[in-house]
């Protein structure tokens, strides 16, 4: 009975999982994600899946099948009132079911979805972590590590060599000496780390409407990468005319009131690699998003440090513009002039919710 359970309850959490699947886009486009469960897990609102069944109505109620219809007459008794508003009602209304993924599912349906390619690592012979690996045996060792079973053969080819062993009786009774331990070896172990700096423009034309596409998109981003390396280290940088590093959460939070000059934020870039991230041992993902608005005699400084000092050193550097009101939306065509003579320079334009699925893709798709 448990395994039959347990197999159904398998077979429900893969059509579930399907149903996230199938809806990866919206999920994706609008943050339809309840919450994190600490730092492992997500929950997903899902709507609830039925067991279709017929459903009668009262006897002589009219409708559909019974007497005379008029063309256009709905089924069933519908309701005028927006959701909310007007009397109570008694039909039932959609459930919505919690599913928790792992952030290693989400990132393999992410990669499913767009068809994202693996991401061959730099710096893997770079940084070296130790690692005890129990693949030897020794001859002493604590109680907790006795392999009983090298032991007792140990205890048998003692006893067959000095012919104490009866077939017929076989009694065997290992000594001090045939003790055997699993034992351990310290091995260096490669390990491919990556840096996501994220770069936001704080200024007065940025809204919390782009603010939201940001958050939901840097989500993502970081989904994915953390499934490509064995550890990702992200820091945060706004500006408006000047730049300051800041936590994840003021990122996303903190509004300027000043001008913007784009090029303070790449030399804080700048600052941190260097005090932080040595470049031949760390894979480094540049984010950026703004409006696109700039002082433009900056524009030039910008360029040359993108040019001079940041391609050279990171793994991708993406440019994303989401649509303001309020912004001039300019520096995404400075970049142009650029975008071709650098592959691992990336831009996307990213008008609304729903552009955020295929600005992931335009990123991450190139496998860098």
């Amino acid at each position: 009975m448990t395994r039959s359970i347990e197999r159904d309850m398998g077979r429900f959490n893969e059509i579930v999982r399907g149903k996230i699947r199938k809806d990866l886009k919206k999920y994706v486009n609008h943050g339809e994600m309840i919450g994190r469960k600490g730092r492992e897990m997500v929950s997903i609102p899902v709507p609830n899946i039925d067991i279709p069944h017929f459903r009668h109505g009262q006897k002589g109620s009219g409708g559909t099948g019974q007497g005379s219809g008029e063309v256009g007459q709905p089924v069933g008794k519908g309701q005028d009132e927006a959701d909310g508003k007007g009397q109570a009602g008694s039909d039932p209304g959609q459930h919505v079911r919690e599913v928790e993924l792992t952030l290693e599912e989400l990132a393999d349906m992410l990669s499913d979805e767009l068809e994202l390619p693996r991401i061959v690592p730099k710096g893997t012979q770079s940084l070296k972590t130790k690692k005890d690996k129990y693949n030897t045996i020794s001859r002493v060792g604590p109680d907790s590590l006795r392999h009983f079973k090298r032991t007792y053969k140990e205890a048998l080819k003692r006893q067959i060599a000095s012919g104490g062993y009866v077939p017929d009786d076989p009694v065997v009774v290992p000594g001090k000496e045939d003790e055997r331990f699993r034992s351990w070896k310290t091995v260096q172990e490669p390990q491919a780390n990556a840096v996501i700096l994220y770069i936001m423009d704080v200024s007065g034309s940025m809204t919390d409407d782009q603010k939201a596409i940001v958050r939901t998109e840097a989500f993502w981003l970081h989904t994915w990468l953390r499934s490509q390396y064995d550890g990702v280290t992200t820091r945060y940088i706004v500006h408006d005319a000047v730049a300051h590093e800041v936590d994840e959460d003021t990122f996303f939070r903190v509004k300027e009131s000043g001008g913007t000059r784009i090029s303070s934020a790449y030399k804080k870039l700048l600052d941190v690699i260097a005090r932080d991230f040595p470049v031949s041992d760390w894979n480094i993902y540049c984010f950026q998003f703004s409006d696109g608005d700039n002082w433009g005699e900056d524009n030039r400084e910008c360029s040359r440090l993108l040019i001079e000092q940041i391609l050279p050193i990171s793994n991708l550097f993406c440019y994303g513009q989401v649509e303001s009101p309020y912004g001039s939306g300019d520096y995404i065509r400075e970049l142009r002039r650029i975008v071709d003579q650098h592959e691992n320079l990336i831009l996307s334009e990213i008008p609304s919710k729903e552009a955020i699925f295929d600005s992931i893709k335009t990123f991450l798709g190139r496998g860098k």
